[in-house]
């Protein structure tokens, strides 16, 4: 088995300085889902500026976050779920410089705090039109006292801060993203950084997403968590392509529903950082595949993910398990040694195939779509490797891997906004 161009030294220039900083902005490690860990981040940022605890909490959030927090299980609150139950969460972790991690402070003997944080605190949620993919504010008051916090256009990313009339820190939507630019992301550059990248500028990163969203899916596999989609599928497993979709899905099983272990996430979301790496890490250890190789699928599979889902947006009723998945077919082919041409035809028959699957929120569910996705990515190499592939024009797939992907991107991006206003409506309705 030969990766690609392995043992090219790299060229450090630019571009390759770029992917380290995607990687590491990208990959971060969160405990429960995302959407949630940001609410309870920005609640704890917000009262570490008042005196006391909050009398009141007003949250003001676009609909996706109300989607996305609606009916996934927030860890030591007893099984509560949705966007109060976050906030409290955060309240009683008050350690807002963990970030995502915020969730991970907080034991056993927090429920009963965070419970009452919930019957004695007048939260409020409103939902707001944004352009924006992902909007949050958060006021609360104590006494005479107020405090506000926003995060705009990313789950850290904050733009407000206000005690009182005092604004104490303001800045542009997308200054967290000043320093990076995306656009030395294609399919061919990608592919050419996972084949010659220095192993050590990465390995600490890609060794904690291994070791963390294994655990989980190891977690999940046991069953117990949610619908056990996961335990479901390995106890009906043929193949190895069934034993490494079911582990995927047992994590995103495990971590709907409220499994108190660390995830690392990709583009913003776990189920999306469990997805593009399980399945290579499970399929390496199957066929006894070098670390190396190993680490090399894992880039391709996680920056094709990030490609494709930066120009998207973080949130969307486009299924973000639809790009993961087929990403990491792409990078288990990657390891395989299969040649560029095969991969990209890969990736763009996985996307013709499962492209319609939307996004409902986080919930049990997630972990069926991302076996579906992971399906998707299977048919898309057997086709491949048998030399056979949709054409240019037929339905959303255009010449090449970059051109398919913008147009993925246009309909995830823009094209599901409407379809997005009424799944929200269905479910809240």
């Amino acid at each position: 088995m030969v990766a690609g161009r392995q043992g090219m030294m790299p060229v450090r220039d630019k571009s390759y300085k770029m992917f380290i900083a995607i990687l590491a902005k990208e990959l971060q490690v969160a405990y429960g889902c995302t959407e949630p860990a940001s609410v309870a981040y920005a609640s704890a940022l917000a009262s570490s500026h008042l005196p006391i605890r909050p009398e009141w909490i007003s949250i003001s959030c676009n609909s996706n976050i109300v989607k996305n927090v609606k009916s996934v299980v927030i860890p030591f609150t007893n099984g509560r779920r949705g966007i109060q139950a976050a906030a409290a969460a955060g309240i009683v972790a008050k350690d807002y410089s963990m970030k995502l991690g915020i969730l991970s402070v907080l034991g056993a003997g927090d429920t009963d705090k965070i419970l009452d944080v919930l019957s004695s605190t007048a939260i409020t949620v409103d939902v707001v039109e944004s352009p924006l993919s992902f909007f949050l504010d958060i006021v609360m008051g104590a006494g005479e006292e107020t405090a506000e916090v926003r995060i705009e256009n990313g789950h850290t990313n904050v733009t407000l801060i206000r005690k009182g009339s005092e604004v104490l820190y303001s800045s542009a939507i997308n200054e967290e993203e000043s320093d990076i630019d995306y656009g030395v992301m294609n399919a061919r550059s990608i592919y050419d950084f996972a084949s010659s990248a220095d192993i050590a500028d990465v390995k600490e990163i890609l060794d904690r997403q291994i070791a963390d969203n294994m655990a989980i899916a190891e977690t999940g596999i046991a069953g117990g968590y949610g619908a056990e989609v996961g335990a479901s599928l390995y106890s009906s497993s043929h193949s190895i392509e069934d034993r490494v979709t079911a582990f995927a899905a047992a994590g995103s099983d495990a971590r709907m529903a409220g499994c108190k272990l660390p995830v690392i996430i990709n583009s913003g979301s776990g189920n999306q950082g469990i997805t593009v790496s399980v399945p290579l890490i499970t399929y390496a250890k199957e066929k006894a595949i070098p670390d190396e190789i190993l680490y090399r699928g894992l880039l391709l599979s996680n920056l094709l993910a990030i490609y494709q889902r930066h120009g998207i947006g973080c949130l969307s009723a486009y299924c973000g398990a639809v790009n993961a998945g087929v990403s990491a077919v792409c990078g288990i082919e990657f390891m395989d040694g299969y040649p560029f041409d095969v991969i990209c035809h890969t990736l763009e028959a996985g996307l013709a195939t499962a492209s319609g699957i939307v996004c409902d929120g986080a919930k049990s569910s997630c972990a069926s779509k991302i076996a579906v996705a992971l399906k998707a990515g299977w048919l898309g190499r057997d086709m491949a490797v048998r030399n056979k592939w949709f054409e240019d024009g037929e339905g959303i797939v255009k010449a090449d891997a970059d051109s398919t992907i913008s147009a993925v991107v246009r309909l995830g991006g823009h094209g599901m906004k409407e379809v997005d206003r009424e799944i929200v409506s269905i479910m809240l309705g």
